[in-house]
């Protein structure tokens, strides 16, 4: 009798430390012998999982929508004062602690490779959607209601993030302006 298929389990499992190896090394730096020592397998596990590096990469990039998915969606299930407003004062105290923003500067770096490109591309885009909700959301305007303003909103949302974590990088943006960036701007952008 044939053993059970566990790929997709054993990919689940290895996912998040090939994106915290990532997230600390880039994608150039991070060899696969690298990312297996990492993952206490053999290289040869990993390319069971996964075809090459650049599938790595891009399930990483992938990785980093799906926890921060995962991490909102627990905020707004436990409602009290969940929402936009509840999600930037979380974001503005945690936002960048795991690193992955990382993985998504990297990948801009490799934008000249389509999959790449193409997974980024994917990412913000539903980074781009969940804000979009969240804002029309908070302006009792239906999801995709609210034409320009919102969409400005939600890049500008997107923006304040990225900065935040350029500043945080770079040393550039003390923590407790960091930490006053999300909830203060944010709240301004999203009551229009």
């Amino acid at each position: 009798m044939p053993r059970p298929d566990r790929s997709e389990e054993r990919r689940a499992e290895l996912l998040p430390v090939v994106a915290e190896a990532f997230a600390e090394l880039g994608y150039r730096r991070a060899s696969t012998a690298e990312l297996a020592d990492r993952c206490g397998v053999r290289v040869n596990i990993l390319y069971r999982l996964w075809p090459d590096k650049q599938a790595m990469f891009i399930a990483a990039i992938r990785h980093v929508f799906d926890r921060s998915l995962e991490t909102w969606e627990a905020l707004l299930a436990d409602g009290g004062d969940a929402g936009a407003p509840e999600l930037l004062r979380y974001e503005a105290k945690h936002l960048g602690e795991h690193g992955f923003y990382r993985i998504l500067f990297a990948g801009l770096g490799e934008t000249d490779d389509p999959e790449i490109k193409a997974a980024l591309a994917e990412t913000y885009a539903d980074f781009l959607a969940f804000i979009r909700t969240q804002v029309a959301a908070h302006r009792g305007a239906p999801p995709r209601g609210g034409g320009a303003a919102v969409d400005l909103a939600v890049w500008a949302i997107l923006g304040l993030g990225t900065i935040a974590n350029v500043g945080r990088e770079l040393g550039l943006l003390p923590p407790r302006l960091r930490e006053r960036l999300l909830p203060e701007m944010g709240d301004l952008l999203l009551d229009g």
